[in-house]
């Protein structure tokens, strides 16, 4: 199941920084370059839960107990809390997105569909997973602040993902469900923390 999770995963990511190709070079022409990493949102959630399945295949291989491990160092845990909340917030953004744009008149194509149940994953699979994670309080603020971050870059400077134009006119109201995703994925990150730490595992 991890090796299936590990390509599914790696060739979204592929397949999302393909998506993004060209709003990311329009952001090059148009922007300094330094606005690229917050261009590619759902791609680079996807990239780091990748990432933190191929950390937990290593530990198989080395016949590590997964549930029982001890907490992880800061560069993996910083991983782990990346996936989570971005996993979790870009997930649930994007299907609703879709959703509301069909809602609003743009009726969905097959894209959409395919859209819809990869994302919905995205979201469902790292809260399954979210048990073998051992991140530690000060890789969630990092991933807190790169959230909001994200969040202010994609609707002050111009960065979010290209939006069905029946979507354009609600763009306040975008903002503030963004932003609320991330406060969700936050406290959801904290409260697995704290609910460790009170269990001691």
């Amino acid at each position: 199941m991890l090796w299936l999770l590990f390509f599914i995963n790696l060739g979204g990511t592929v397949y999302g920084y393909m998506w993004y190709w060209q709003q990311l070079l329009n952001t090059a022409a148009e922007k300094p370059l330094w606005y690229l990493p917050f261009v590619p949102d759902s791609p680079t959630a996807s990239l780091f839960f990748t990432l933190s399945i191929g950390w937990l295949l290593i530990d198989s291989l080395r016949n590590k107990d997964l549930l029982n491990r001890q907490q992880s160092s800061w560069m993996r845990g910083f991983v782990e809390a990346f996936a989570l909340i971005t996993s979790f917030k870009y997930g649930i953004w994007a299907v609703t997105m879709i959703v509301a744009a069909d809602l609003l008149g743009t009726p969905m194509v097959w894209q959409d569909w395919m859209l819809i149940i990869s994302h919905l994953g995205m979201a469902v699979e790292v809260l399954l997973y979210l048990r073998l994670y051992r991140f530690g309080l000060g890789a969630i603020a990092a991933v807190a602040v790169w959230a909001l971050w994200n969040d202010y870059m994609d609707y002050e400077q111009g960065t979010f993902p290209y939006l069905s134009n029946v979507l354009l006119n609600h763009l306040d109201i975008i903002q503030i469900f963004t932003i609320g995703l991330s406060v969700v994925g936050i406290l959801i990150a904290l409260g697995y923390f704290l609910y460790r730490r009170r269990i001691k595992v």
